[in-house]
């Protein structure tokens, strides 16, 4: 028996309620993947239907078409020979779960329902699915007549199980399960499940990646073991862009990684590893004390297929995957990046002839142009990358021209003047209102905020500022400079030698003031007495100023005149929130209306309300303290 392992892991460009072609790139992940000599493909959650079908995934059509995907992928020889760990809705006498699927030439070992559903921020698993609670536990699944002819039976197991080969075991967890307090991988290792697999469907938020990469880490660090993650990778239909970055870890360290952000309809990456070191890794008392007592025990679904045959260990060419660093992009990269693929996945799929960006000349509607200009680039690149998919779009585009050969001759192409526009139509508008006044409701209603997408409506100016920055050096566009000096103005009222209108001014506080309300609001979940409580002591001049405190020192009377001024105006202008342009989720702070931050559109007057009364009570007990300083 062997102990040299292949496993692969794919981040696939799939999209909601594509069947077939959904199907057509599961295929092609599989033949990749066997090319590569992988024993095992892992793909991401829900890859059959695609993850953003939201109410779709209450209509009994979508399972059963997912069903008939299922048949055709267990149909497909290029399919067998190799462990499938494939993602998709399953209905299981009368109740919806979100499952991975566990087959082997074209049979299905088991179901393995998700335990642990994705329900806060822009997830809402548990309004279509209900989780699994009983833990180890399964039963029988009655098949579909159209799998049970394959099947050869009618029945398979259903629950909290893991495989068993003659050489290891492995178990699946899907992605919120990784990020739980009691994730399924610490009982599955204590019981001996060696690999692990995680199929995704995690968005991208900036730096979010860093987040993922230490959930891994730790889990396998600390428990020992090979961990499969694979994660769906590009804009599938919703506000949201999943950015890919399937990943290999072993023992707490990296063994590959694919792009996070890609044009590519498919990507694969493998990893060999040496089981004999995840079990001298997992051979501390400490842990075989844990393992000896612990009673729970997994069903183990038995088969023949061996992960490392004896042949491969022949092989003199093979060897273990050597760790690596893992690969991050810094903020301003994953701005340009993130915006430039869901923006051309939204070009793409929409089947549009182009962008219009309306441009009043400051730094946001220049944030937008520029995202045209990082996606243009990204385009080019896969072009010279042979990239079909993204040729075919392109030659769709433009007909019988020649393809574009730098990012500046497809912006010009995508990116039109109205007035060279001949023809016209067919254009998706873009909008450029940035978090800050989103969440202040510094914008006209249906007017300039009214657009098809907007790519920065979740970032912060700060962010946008540095974007730009760094985009001016990057994209060797030397223009960029006087957006980054020129005061921030709507242009409200007349522009003079000696004065120009400032959006800051106007709004009553500063861009910085909004992004640090709106974490506090959102990520921090506080309301006004607690915010003003928390920036007591951050804003507040009789603290002690560390070397790197750049905060500002006010008053407790002053921050609580800050703090009530932006809840006043929130609240006045929170209707404007519910008709803003869709944005591309970027922050976790984002005041978007659709399901991220659902608050009522007409509020009571802060002004009379017991909060305000419990800050000013507060505040007078915290002035009588300072008096007797």
């Amino acid at each position: 028996m062997g102990r040299l392992v292949t496993v692969a892991a794919c981040s696939l460009r799939q999209w909601a309620l594509d069947f077939e072609g959904n199907t057509e790139r599961i295929i092609d992940s599989i033949r990749q993947a066997k090319a590569a000599g992988a024993r095992l493909r892992v793909g991401p959650e829900l890859e059959i239907s695609g993850y953003s079908c939201n109410d779709h995934f209450l209509e009994p059509d979508l399972y059963l078409h997912c069903m008939e995907m299922l048949v055709r992928i267990l149909s497909d020889e290029d399919c067998h020979g190799i462990l499938l760990d494939i993602g998709l809705p399953v209905t299981h006498r009368n109740v919806n779960y979100n499952c991975r699927v566990v087959c082997l030439d074209g049979k299905i070992l088991f179901i393995r329902p998700k335990m642990h559903l994705a329900n806060d921020g822009n997830y809402r698993e548990m309004r279509y699915f209900t989780p699994w609670l009983r833990q180890t536990e399964w039963e029988e699944f009655h098949l579909p007549k159209s799998l049970q002819k394959l099947q050869g039976a009618t029945h398979v197991p259903f629950g909290d199980c893991v495989v068993s080969t003659p050489d290891s075991c492995f178990g699946a967890e899907t992605c919120e399960e990784m990020w739980s307090p009691q994730a399924p991988h610490i009982s599955m290792t204590l019981d001996g499940v060696e690999i692990i697999t995680n199929s995704s469907a995690s968005h991208f938020s900036l730096q979010k990646l860093d987040v993922r990469l230490k959930l891994i880490g730790e889990a396998t660090r600390k428990c020992g073991g090979v961990y499969v993650y694979s994660n769906v990778q590009g804009g599938d239909g919703e506000r949201l862009y999943f950015d890919g970055c399937a990943m290999i870890f072993c023992n707490g360290e990296v063994l590959a990684q694919s792009p996070q952000f890609s044009l590519n309809d498919v990507d694969v990456v493998t990893a060999t590893v040496d089981l004999e070191e995840v079990r001298a890794y997992r051979s501390s008392m400490s842990r075989a004390l844990q393992a000896a007592r612990s009673t729970q025990k997994y069903h183990r679904i038995q088969t023949s297929f061996e992960m490392s045959p004896d042949e491969d260990d022949m092989d003199l060419y093979r060897r273990p995957t050597l760790t690596r660093e893992a690969r991050f992009h810094s903020v301003e990269e994953e701005v340009a990046l993130c915006a430039g693929c869901y923006l051309w996945d939204y070009l793409a799929r929409s089947k549009s002839a182009g962008y219009l960006a309306p441009l009043s000349g400051g730094l946001d509607s220049c944030a937008t142009t520029v995202s045209v200009f990082s996606m243009c680039r990204l385009v080019i690149s896969a072009i010279k990358d042979d990239n079909q998919t993204v040729i075919a779009t392109v030659k769709r585009m433009f007909g019988d021209a020649p393809l574009p050969k730098t990012p500046q001759e497809l912006c010009n192409r995508i990116l039109p003047t109205t007035r060279k526009l001949a023809g016209g139509g067919g254009l998706l508008v873009l909008g450029s209102a940035n978090v800050g006044e989103a969440l202040r409701g510094y914008l006209t209603k249906y007017d300039c905020s009214s657009a098809d997408i907007n790519p920065i409506g979740s970032i912060d100016k700060a962010d946008l500022k540095r974007f730009i920055a760094w985009a001016q050096v990057q994209f060797e566009m030397p223009c960029l400079e006087e957006f980054l000096t020129a005061t921030p103005t709507a242009e409200l009222e007349p522009v003079t030698e000696d004065y120009v209108q400032s959006d800051e001014a106007d709004m009553g506080m500063s861009y910085a003031e909004l992004t640090v309300f709106g974490r506090l609001r959102k990520e921090r979940k506080m309301g006004p007495l607690s915010m003003w409580q928390h920036l007591v002591h951050v804003w507040g001049k009789d603290r002690e100023k560390g070397p790197e405190d750049e905060n500002p020192m006010l008053e407790p009377a002053e921050i609580a005149q800050k703090v009530k001024f932006f809840f006043v105006h929130y609240a006045i202008t929170r209707h404007k929130a519910t008709t803003l342009t869709p944005a591309l989720h970027c922050n976790d702070y984002s005041p978007d209306d659709n399901r991220f931050d659902l608050r009522p559109f007409l509020y009571p007057s802060f002004w009379q309300s017991w909060s305000f009364k419990r800050i000013d009570k507060e505040l007078a007990r915290v002035e009588k303290a300072r008096k007797k300083v």
